[in-house]
């Protein structure tokens, strides 16, 4: 049984050596179903997985070599690489220290180290660069960070949004449908897809995607918010349009105010807005109305420009 696994696992090598992982893969499982206690055969299937970049999946099996070998020094170091493509560089920098107790001379797991420490650090900056809205700060952490962390879902998504809250919604569509297309139920994506439709004034569709994104995690809380403004300002806005066909200007005007207090951020239906109330404010009448409505008109020409 052993010379068999050996077998298979000296063809996985030369597969491997062709650069041809998915014959490598299928011959280091066959070892593995022979000899399912062996922790190189782990070791070696985790790491065609990592050039498959299938990370999930190698970090797996590198558990699962160093749970049989807790001195099988390339398990644990692949298990710290695994993390650290996956963004989590807490774990990466246990695994590497690890490596480090077993070969203190070790350059790679050296290195590897301090991969993980700047990458601990981008993360830390760009969770208070969000906090303080400095958006671009956090795109540059984060493209920094996924150098390191190529395969992590989260820091993509945390780009995505804030290129979309930037107003680079192509840039964040995307990141944000690349995402999809791996998982079509990945929540944060939705919220992306439907936060840059949303910005780009297609509500309707913008609420599909949030709908979606809470059906798939109805705790997230920005979807939740998001959709609530959403519906907010297309429910004020069709009031407002509603009485200004009827004539009712000055119920028309007080309703577009309503919704321009909705969400400041959404520039180009704030845009739509502003044109809509300078003109129900010019029919109004009176100076003081025909006065806000030309200040209108001036809002109405920046936010256009902005947008």
């Amino acid at each position: 049984m052993e010379r068999q696994a050996e077998g298979f696992k000296e063809q996985g090598n030369a597969y491997y050596s062709k650069k041809d992982y998915s014959e490598a893969f299928n011959y280091y499982t066959k070892a593995i179903d022979v000899c399912p206690k062996n922790a190189s055969y782990y070791g070696n299937r985790a790491a065609t997985l990592m050039m498959l970049c299938r990370f999930r999946e190698a970090l797996e099996d590198s558990q699962q070599a160093v749970r049989l070998d807790d001195c099988f020094m390339k398990g644990h170091l692949r298990e710290g690489k695994c993390h650290l493509s996956l963004g989590n560089g807490m774990a990466a920098s246990r695994c590497f220290l690890k490596v480090l107790e077993l070969d203190p001379s070790n350059r790679e797991a050296q290195q590897e180290k301090k991969n993980a420490a700047a990458l601990l650090e981008y993360e830390q900056m760009a969770d208070f660069a969000f906090e303080k809205q400095d958006f671009r700060k956090v795109v540059y952490c984060m493209d920094r960070a996924l150098a390191s962390a190529s395969a992590c879902h989260r820091f993509k998504i945390l780009k995505a949004e804030c290129l979309a809250l930037l107003g680079r919604y192509p840039e964040a569509q995307s990141v944000a449908s690349d995402i999809l297309r791996m998982d079509s139920t990945n929540a944060d994506a939705l919220y992306v897809r439907g936060l840059c439709l949303y910005y780009e004034d297609c509500i309707d569709k913008a609420v599909q995607f949030f709908v979606q994104a809470l059906r798939m995690a109805p705790d997230h809380e920005k979807a939740r918010l998001a959709c609530r403004n959403a519906k907010a300002l297309k429910a004020k806005k069709e009031e407002g349009n509603k009485a200004f066909k009827n004539n009712n200007f000055e119920a028309a005007y007080l309703l577009y105010t309503d919704a321009l207090m909705i969400d400041p951020n959404n520039i180009k239906t704030n845009a739509k807005l502003y044109c809509n109330r300078a003109t129900a404010g010019a029919k109004v009448g009176c100076c003081t109305r025909l006065r806000k409505g030309l200040s209108d008109r001036e809002n109405f020409r920046l936010a256009a420009m902005l947008a």
